[in-house]
């Protein structure tokens, strides 16, 4: 019997050396992330910003590289029933840990850290961003010190979710313990400087700003990293970005240039380059399923709160979607980094549905008839379209981004043409994608009616991504307002196809159902797709080893990079 992780091609082996100079000979690595980090704990925040500051120091037991395979990390291989790391009967899969792993503190990794950290993130009061990877895990134990076998309720053919990816790494218990439930959010130091067993230690965190790292004195492999010191930068946007690595290269690496192909242009042949990686990333609209109305105080935007009073229709948001013209916003805001997207999968192909693939042609016409079935008229001739007393209004925030700038302008231009009002917001994305419970302006939250923001799957595999939609992960104050289930979609179908996809042994079958479940998402209207894009990041021509990844932590494999020769 073959496993599922061996039929998707996943790597085995242990991750290729990369050539670099002396450890810690080339001085200081200088990044930048026009979205500043918020925190250096990934369960608290689950966005990119986030994850990907925090990989330098925290890891999983494995990861997935460039191609979306897996590969060991933490462990000293990928568990398949041919080695006897899965169990046959589907039902538990064991990892080992490397042997001699310390922690940066000099301390034992142990299998207690994975049975702690699966604790802590499952904890009905922690309000956890990667509850979805655990999702199916009945217990983790300790065979013995270095062997952590992670049991399922049912039979689990696709096992690799726990502590997999750089969204679910081990934290250690003796730094964390007193900080589980509701507790999680005020630990500021732990939640700062985490201690890891990744190549850097975090020196000095400024939430919103600034982190700066120094080489982990206790990394596993002696001659790594070639960086002594990294810091990572926060603020500006992607033009200004884009200028520090491409033009002036006052950067080495500047992440995610959501940037406009003429923009780009303009900022060819100076002392950086563009590099991109295909992947499962989507630009998304998310339309509010709970009502955002200020007056309810405490239960705005929850379920407790009721039902959006419009966007629960789905007629409304089809409307909403039918208006987009994405050819138009794909071929001026995003060249060749962006097709029309229609799907919540669009990769890897077999997962990929095309049912919904009509939405690529913008239809005003039908919009505006849909809405009239639904019953909203423009009674007093203003325009805009109302319904018992209610305008077709709409409050449409995302972060601040000139091409997300560029889109809202032109999706308030085509909903006014279908009788639909809109008011533009723009956050600081700093703000937008930070978890901070006090804050009112996080995508968690939710106050207003629609938002836009990309999201993708980590790996080949979408089943833990497809599960951000249980009912279970919808944001909420007793989650600390954590929860990936962001529109507030609650579905027992989907549910259904949860614990289906879950226990689905063949690809087809798994393919299958993945398409079942993208398809109730995408006509739900909770959810709308519009631009598949590629990730654009930019680094200096000097910098080598770079791997660009869309599957995981774009800055995944740092300690290989170095300067060339």
């Amino acid at each position: 019997m073959k496993t599922l992780a061996v039929m998707l091609g996943t790597a085995m082996a242990v991750l290729p050396m990369a050539a670099s100079a002396e450890r810690g000979s080339d001085g200081v690595l200088k990044i930048l992330y026009w979205q500043a980090a918020s925190t250096m704990n990934p369960y608290l925040s689950g966005i990119a910003k986030e994850v990907e500051a925090a990989s330098l120091v925290l890891e999983p037991l494995a990861r997935f590289d460039e191609t979306g395979a897996l590969v060991p990390i933490l462990a000293e291989t990928i568990p398949t029933v041919e080695n006897g790391g899965v169990a046959e009967d589907l039902k538990s899969v064991t990892w080992t840990l490397r042997d001699g792993l310390t922690w940066s503190d000099g301390t034992p990794v142990t299998a207690g850290d994975a049975i702690f950290t699966w604790k802590y993130c499952t904890d009905e009061e922690s309000g956890c961003a990667a509850l979805q990877q655990f999702d199916g895990v009945s217990d983790v134990v300790a065979l013995d010190e270095r062997t952590i076998e992670v049991r399922f309720d049912e039979p689990k053919p696709y096992p690799y979710t726990a502590f997999v990816s750089s969204e679910a790494p081990l934290l250690q218990e003796a730094q964390f313990k007193d900080c589980t439930g509701s507790r999680v959010a005020q630990c500021t130091e732990q939640n700062s400087h985490p201690i890891g067993t990744g190549p850097y230690v975090v020196d000095d965190f400024r939430a919103n700003d600034v982190v700066t790292f120094s080489m982990n004195p206790s990394y596993r492999e002696a001659d790594k990293p070639a960086f002594s010191n990294v810091t990572i930068k926060g603020g500006g946007d992607p033009a200004s970005a884009a200028r520090a690595v491409l033009q002036t290269g006052e950067v080495d690496y500047s992440w995610n240039l959501q940037l406009s192909p003429d923009i780009l242009a303009q900022m060819a042949d100076g002392p950086g380059e563009v590099i991109t990686a295909d992947g499962p990333a989507v630009e998304f609209l998310f339309l509010n399923q709970t009502n955002p109305d200020p007056d309810l105080g405490e239960v705005r935007a929850t379920t407790s709160g009721g039902a959006h009073p419009f966007l629960s229709d789905p007629r409304v948001g089809k409307a909403l979607s039918m208006a987009i013209d994405r050819g138009l916003i794909a071929e001026a805001l995003y060249g060749d980094a962006g097709v029309p997207g229609c799907a919540v999968v669009p990769a890897p192909a077999l997962y990929k549905s095309d049912a919904n693939d009509g939405c690529a042609v913008q239809d005003l016409d039908g919009a505006k008839a849909l809405l009239d079935e639904a019953g909203w008229t423009d009674s007093d001739g203003d325009g805009i379209r109302d319904k018992d007393g209610q305008t077709l209004s709409i409050l449409f925030q995302t972060s601040t981004n000139g091409v997300r700038q560029d889109s809202q302008a032109l999706i308030k231009d085509w909903w006014r043409q279908i009788g639909v009002e809109t008011e533009l917001r723009n956050i600081d994305a700093s703000v937008f994608f930070g978890g901070d419970p006090g804050s009112p302006d996080t995508r968690q939250k939710f106050f207003a009616d629609v938002q836009m923001y990309t999201d993708n799957s980590k790996g080949q595999d979408p089943e833990a991504f497809l599960g951000n939609w249980s009912c279970a992960n919808i944001p909420s104050p007793e989650t600390q307002w954590q929860g990936n289930n962001i529109q507030r979609f609650c579905s027992q179908p989907y549910e259904d196809l949860i614990l289906a996809f879950r226990s689905a042994a063949s690809l087809e079958e798994r393919a299958e159902i993945a398409r079942q479940m993208n398809d109730l998402l995408v006509q739900s209207y909770s959810i709308v797709p519009l631009i598949h894009r590629r990730n654009i990041s930019g680094k200096a021509k000097s910098l080598a080893g770079v791997r660009m990844n869309s599957w995981d932590s774009q800055i995944w494999n740092i300690a290989d990079w170095h300067r060339a020769n």
